[in-house]
């Protein structure tokens, strides 16, 4: 069965890995309330937070819109807990011999929420339209791959045409994607949510759409009421099989997690995205056979801004010494309290092609060889770095953590940057606009280790933050793109994650778990590959 799905960047330091297991209660566990009735009406609500921008697929790379697109719409495809594709509005997804011709057929009688009919037309223009940088989507790099995207989104300029000559409707349930080059695994691409459908009336007034989306998927909008509450509901003409088991869901907006937390226990909220880390040590016994720990696929990085005068034309030895500074294993126990499993490269955890030594003894505490590559790399510029993040998630501590390990290993400064909330911080990355680091997590898009590094460290990708280049690990993303299958694919990936230490894009520091918990009022609260509440299979209590 599908689940909310939500590849993008997380607001919080939380890591995992596929084939999600529960434990400590986390299955979802009902404290006694087997007898209970449900409410098939009643409203599921969630502590979430504002999200950074107007809710249009193409231009949501964050949690906190990404959980409440992913309620509204339904892909072509998605993934089950062994990595493998599962059809959702597709009927099937085929490549030609050469993985470069892709035919999509797609399934008969799925509506929009408007009641307009989905059909191949409402995929092809959704992302004809995304792909046009007039539109501003962030996501707008993810359609590279396809046919004629230079010429619709080239580097500098204007579009030169408004269609990817790629793309092709054939008839009202079948189009084909034709690619620049042959890709093996495309198909996991299309899980994202820049290949959700729009519906025609989206391009009359997109910016209106994005304050009310119309999708095609399990739950329709209701309302948003700006930094305080998004409501979505059961969407009963719904064509997929994880239709809701609730009335819809309450996405509220805390600045706070310790706030939200404060909810929780009260039964004022049901779930959130994860516990504060100054609850960690005592949410199973607040929460008993409500509280919820599994695994999910994202890692957490600090990444340099190469586009500052401080790290564009850094030796990499430096950041390697910095790296080598951090005392991820002590962090890990004395501030995480043990949830946290220290990171040996830059792709998470259960994920195809996933290797736990990429990143080998530059991983690996060492203060007297950090200090050492730091001056012989010319030391730090100004000898001062600092590390942004969302202050509205429980980041402070472990920033302050790595900030005096750093300091103590290398006599380099490190202080933190706080910024107010999320979608303040990815605004100032957007923007280019971080004064030398900023705190990165990064959940997976699809169940890949390509995910996590062309398209994070790719040139000119969107999810290329730091304005990171290297034309050599373009070319092995390349080859590795070119292969035959998606296993030669994930190897050849493996090969040029390993050269990552030749540069360090961004340093890794933890892969870790949801820590989770659900209120009285509902049941059958578990959470998918990507971190996220399977909404659909949440059952709340008649009161």
């Amino acid at each position: 069965m599908r689940g909310a799905k939500s590849a993008k960047w997380v607001a919080i330091a939380a890591v995992f890995a596929l084939g999600a297991t529960a434990c400590g209660g986390g299955d979802g566990g009902d404290s006694g309330n087997d007898n209970k009735a449900v409410d098939k009406d009643g409203i599921v609500s969630y502590a979430n937070g504002e999200p950074q921008n107007a809710l249009q697929p193409a231009n949501t790379m964050e949690a906190y819109g990404s959980v409440v697109i992913d309620s509204l719409w339904t892909g072509l495809v998605h993934y089950d807990s062994d990595g493998n594709i599962t059809y959702e509005n597709a009927e099937s997804v085929e490549p030609d011999k050469d993985n470069k011709v892709w035919t999509v057929k797609l399934k008969k009688g799925w509506k929009f929420h408007d009641g307009e009919a989905v059909t191949a037309k409402s995929y092809v223009d959704a992302w004809n339209w995304a792909a046009n940088p007039a539109n501003g989507q962030q996501n707008s790099s993810w359609y590279r791959d396809i046919e004629g995207y230079d010429e619709v989104h080239p580097e500098k300029g204007k579009a030169k045409t408004e269609k990817m000559s790629g793309l092709k409707v054939v008839d009202d349930n079948t189009f084909t994607i034709s690619l620049k080059s042959g890709i093996p695994y495309y198909a996991y691409k299309l899980v994202y949510t820049p290949f959700y459908p729009l519906p025609s009336k989206f391009f009359e007034d997109p910016k209106a759409y994005g304050e009310k989306p119309v999708g095609n998927g399990a739950y329709k909008f209701k309302s948003w009421d700006h930094k305080k509450s998004i409501k979505v509901v059961r969407n009963d003409d719904y064509k997929g099989e994880d239709k809701a088991k609730n009335g819809g869901i309450d996405f509220k907006a805390y600045t706070k997690d310790t706030a939200a937390y404060a909810d929780l226990k009260s039964d004022n909220v049901d779930s959130m995205p994860i516990i504060p880390n100054s609850e960690v040590a005592n949410f199973k016994q607040d929460f008993g056979d409500r509280a919820i720990e599994m695994d999910y696929s994202a890692i957490n990085t600090i990444n340099p801004a190469f586009y500052t005068k401080q790290w564009k034309d850094i030796d990499v030895k430096v950041l390697q010494g910095l790296s080598m500074a951090i005392d991820r294993d002590t962090i890990a126990k004395t501030v995480f309290n043990g949830t946290r499993d220290s990171a040996t490269g830059w792709v998470a955890k259960g994920v195809k092609g996933y290797q736990d030594d990429a990143c080998g003894k530059y991983c690996k505490y060492d203060p007297k060889a950090a200090a050492k590559l730091v001056k012989e790399g010319g030391g730090v510029p100004g000898n001062k770095i600092s590390l942004q993040y969302n202050a509205d998630q429980p980041h402070k501590d472990w920033v302050v953590a790595v900030c005096n390990s750093i300091t103590k290993a290398t006599k380099v400064k490190c202080v933190e940057d706080a910024v107010t909330d999320f979608a303040a911080d990815t605004e100032i990355r957007d923007k280019k606009q971080v004064k030398s680091m900023y705190r990165s997590g990064w959940v997976l898009d699809y169940p890949f280790n390509g995910n996590f590094l062309a398209d994070l460290y790719g040139t000119g990708v969107d999810g290329n933050k730091g304005g990171f280049s290297d034309p050599k690990f373009d070319k092995l993303a390349k080859a590795a793109d070119g292969a035959k299958t998606v296993e030669e694919s994930a190897k050849l990936y493996g090969d040029a994650e390993k050269q990552l230490v030749n540069t360090f894009p961004g340093i890794p520091l933890w892969y870790n778990k949801t820590l989770s918990a659900h209120s009285n009022n509902v049941k059958n609260v578990k959470f998918d590959q990507a971190g996220d509440p399977i909404f659909t299979d949440v059952e709340v209590f008649k009161k």
